[in-house]
């Protein structure tokens, strides 16, 4: 049939379009890269710092469980509360994980919206825009969760301080 092989001309078409493209289409595509690549650099720091705040409130959530199987009914409900609030902090870590992956995620779609424009010429700069505006929307949102957390360890430190110490 003819239009079996469409597939596969548009491809061989799409291969030597790119082959034909010279050093400096190719390190003009490089240079739009920078900035989503160093976009996904800065996020990849934040998600290292959050994944480790994560993986701090399951071990101490662990622990605790463990303590209050043994605790007395008087450290039962100060160790229950710590854990409700570990448990909103763990919830507010995963939102913010999970949308800085979404922005990332964004970021490697321009990436390959930019070659696709290149070598392709497909008309994607709508997409692009799109793309981007999405992935600084999600990472926003990431920090607003993110930023929730530190917030909430504060307060919690506060409460356990105040038992201790004079706080203003």
């Amino acid at each position: 049939m003819p239009g079996e092989h469409t597939g596969a001309i548009c491809l061989f078409r799409a291969i030597t379009e790119v082959l034909k493209l010279g050093v400096k289409e190719l390190s003009a595509i490089l240079q739009l890269s920078i900035t989503p690549v160093a976009l996904i650099s800065g996020i990849g720091l934040l998600l290292l710092s959050m994944t480790n705040r994560l993986a701090r409130t399951i071990d101490i959530s662990r622990n605790l469980v463990r303590e209050l199987q043994q605790a007395s009914s008087d450290r039962r409900a100060a160790i229950q509360f710590q854990l409700l609030i570990l448990y909103k902090r763990s919830r507010y870590l995963r939102l913010a994980i999970s949308l800085s992956l979404v922005s990332i995620l964004f970021s490697s779609l321009i990436i390959f919206c930019l070659f696709a424009i290149a070598y392709l010429h497909w008309s994607l700069g709508h997409l692009v825009l799109a793309f981007w505006g999405l992935g600084i929307v999600s990472l926003v949102i990431s920090l607003l969760f993110f930023i929730q957390d530190i917030t909430l360890t504060l307060r919690a430190l506060k409460r356990n301080l105040k038992q201790h110490i004079e706080l203003n």
